[in-house]
C-alpha cells in the first residue's frame, strides 16, 4: 500500500462517550470522528447530547466512559489546560470576550508580552497586528471589543484559539445572531481557514446552512449517535427523519387526530407589529379556548416574545390586546391585573421562592382575594393552597411544606398552581414540562386541557414536541419571524423541517 493510499489519522476521534449526572444519563452513546480540514457538522434536536459531548471534546468534562483522541493521541490530563488549549477550542453562541479591553488585549490576555516586569503595549499591538494578519481578520486590534459587531467578535475568538496552536475549532450556534449578509461572510471566512488547515465542528439548529458549508454530517438523538454520513449523501429528509427518530412512512400512518378550532370563538389575546432585538414584526391571535404552540430553535424568538406577552420583557414596538383592552408590558403585575398566568421559562430562577412554603408560593398571586388591608387569614390562605395541592395532585406533606424539598416535577406543580391560582384569561407556558418525570410531565400538560375546557387562552412555548401536541396549532420562529403555521394533527418532520429552516416545499 502506498503513503497516499494509508488511512487519514482522524484529527478528533470520540468513541462510546458515556456522561452521567447522578441517575441522569446526559450520554449513552457519544461518537464524533472528525478528518482534518473538513467542516463536520453535530446536529440534533435540544437534549439530544449535543453540548454534553463538545464538554467532553473541550476538556471541560471527564467521560464516565469512552474515550478521546487528536490526532490519534489520548486526549490531555482534564488539569493540563494549556494542552488542551493547543488542541481544541469552542466559540459559543454568546462571546466570551470581554467586551471593555481592546481587541489586542483580548487576543493575549493572561499572556501580554513583558519588558522588564511591564506590559509592552507597542509589542502587544505588534503581535495583534500579525497574529490578525495571518489569519486574515480585517479588525483595528487597538479597537474596543464592545464596539464590534457579532461576526467580527466572533473571529477575534477564532483567531485567540488559533494563537494557542489549535486547528480544531468548535463554532456553537455561530449564526445566532447574524443576518443574512454577516452569515454568508462568516461562511467566506471559514472556508478560508479550512483552506489554510483549519478544522470545524459546527453546531447548528438551521439545517440549511449545514448543507451550505459542512462536508460531513453526525446526528444525536435522545444521547445516542445515529448516524454519521456525507452531507452530499444525505437528502434533507432523511436528515430530518434521523433528527425526529421516525421516518415520514411511519409518521404518516400514525393518523394524528386533527382538532376542530372554533372560528367563532372571541380572539382574547391578538398583538399587532410585536419587535424586540429576538423577533420583528410578529402578528399573533390566541381565541377563547384555544391552545396555540411557539417552537423554533433556541435563538428564534419564541421565549422572549412570550415573556413579553406575560410582562417580563419589554418591546421595542408594537402593541398587543387581552380581551380588547392593551397590555402593559414590563410589568408582571400590570399582566396580572389583566389577567395573565405565567409559568417561567426557569422554576428556580423566576418560578419559586426556595425559602418559602407550598402554600405561600402558590397563593403569592391571589393575596388580594385572601384577605383585606394587607391581612391574610392564615385559614383561608391554607384552605385555598389546599385546593390547588389537590387540583394539581403535587405530591407533599401539606402546604406548609418548604418547596425546596419537592421533587422537580412536584416543584414544577408549584409553579403551575401559582398561575392558575388567578383564574387567568390567558395563561403563557413557557418550557412548562422542563425537568420532570414522565408521570409528572403528563399531569401538567392535562392542565392545558383543562384551561382550554375552561375557555382559557393557552400560549405554550417549547422545545418538546409532546408538549406542542396538546396544541390546536403551532406557529414556528425562524430568525424572530413567524414562517411557518402547523395545525393540529401535524407530523414531527414537517415540523422539525420548519424549525431547522428546511423547506419540502
Amino acid at each position: 500500500m502506498s503513503a497516499s493510499d494509508s488511512p487519514v489519522v482522524p484529527l478528533v476521534e470520540a468513541r462510546d462517550i458515556v456522561k452521567r449526572y447522578g441517575p441522569t444519563t446526559a450520554l449513552a452513546d457519544g461518537r464524533l470522528t472528525v478528518l482534518p480540514g473538513e467542516s463536520h457538522a453535530l446536529v440534533g434536536r435540544n437534549g439530544a447530547g449535543k453540548s454534553t459531548l463538545v464538554r467532553v471534546l473541550t476538556g471541560l468534562e471527564a467521560p464516565d466512559e469512552g474515550t478521546v483522541r487528536f490526532d490519534g493521541e489520548p486526549a490531555p490530563a482534564l488539569t493540563d489546560r494549556d494542552a488542551w488549549r493547543r488542541k481544541v477550542a469552542c466559540v459559543y453562541q454568546h462571546p466570551t470576550v470581554v467586551p471593555e479591553l481592546t481587541v489586542a488585549e483580548n487576543l493575549f490576555i493572561n499572556r501580554q508580552p513583558l519588558q522588564r516586569g511591564f506590559i509592552s503595549w507597542r509589542r502587544l499591538r505588534g503581535e495583534a497586528a500579525r497574529l490578525l494578519d495571518t489569519w486574515d481578520v480585517r479588525v483595528d486590534p487597538d479597537a474596543r471589543t464592545a464596539d464590534l459587531k457579532v461576526e467580527d467578535r466572533q473571529m477575534v475568538e477564532i483567531a485567540r484559539a488559533l494563537s494557542f496552536g489549535a486547528r480544531f475549532i468548535i463554532l456553537d450556534e455561530p449564526t445566532a445572531q447574524l443576518d443574512n449578509r454577516e452569515i454568508e461572510r462568516l461562511f467566506a471566512r471559514m472556508r478560508g481557514l479550512q483552506d489554510s488547515g483549519v478544522t470545524f465542528l459546527f453546531i447548528s439548529h438551521h439545517l440549511q446552512e449545514v448543507y451550505e458549508v459542512c462536508q460531513t454530517v453526525t446526528v444525536l438523538r435522545d444521547a445516542r449517535w445515529i448516524t454519521t454520513a456525507p452531507v452530499a449523501e444525505l437528502p434533507r429528509a432523511a436528515l430530518v427523519e434521523a433528527m425526529a427518530g421516525e421516518s415520514i412512512e411511519v409518521i404518516a400512518e400514525q393518523g394524528l387526530r386533527e382538532r376542530a378550532v372554533d372560528d367563532t370563538a372571541p380572539v382574547l389575546l391578538e398583538t399587532r407589529g410585536l419587535t424586540s432585538e429576538a423577533y420583528e414584526n410578529v402578528d399573533l391571535t390566541v381565541r377563547r379556548g384555544e391552545v396555540v404552540g411557539l417552537a423554533g430553535s433556541s435563538a428564534s424568538g419564541k421565549i422572549e416574545l412570550a415573556e413579553a406577552v406575560a410582562g417580563l420583557r419589554t418591546p421595542t414596538g408594537g402593541t398587543a390586546e387581552l380581551d380588547g383592552r392593551p397590555l402593559k408590558f414590563g410589568s408582571v403585575q400590570a399582566a396580572l391585573e389583566a389577567g395573565v398566568g405565567c409559568v417561567p421559562r426557569d422554576r428556580h430562577e423566576q418560578g419559586l421562592v426556595a425559602g418559602m412554603s407550598i402554600g405561600d408560593n402558590s397563593t403569592m398571586t391571589v393575596l388580594d382575594r385572601l384577605g383585606r388591608f394587607g391581612f391574610i387569614g392564615t385559614d383561608r390562605r391554607r384552605g385555598f393552597a389546599t385546593e390547588l395541592i389537590d387540583r394539581l395532585d403535587i405530591h407533599a406533606e401539606g402546604p406548609e411544606q418548604p418547596v425546596s424539598a419537592l421533587s422537580g416535577g412536584n416543584a414544577q406543580k408549584v409553579v403551575m398552581a401559582r398561575a392558575l391560582a388567578s383564574d387567568p384569561r390567558l395563561l403563557v407556558l413557557i418550557n412548562p414540562t422542563a425537568g420532570v418525570d414522565v408521570k409528572s410531565k403528563e399531569s401538567l400538560l392535562a392542565r392545558v386541557d383543562s384551561a382550554r375546557e375552561d375557555g382559557t387562552a393557552v400560549l405554550v412555548v417549547s422545545d418538546e414536541l409532546d408538549d406542542l401536541r396538546r396544541c390546536d396549532r403551532v406557529l414556528v420562529l425562524f430568525h424572530g419571524r413567524v414562517v411557518a403555521e402547523h395545525p393540529a394533527g401535524w407530523r414531527d418532520h414537517e415540523l422539525i423541517a420548519s424549525i431547522e429552516g428546511v423547506d419540502h416545499g
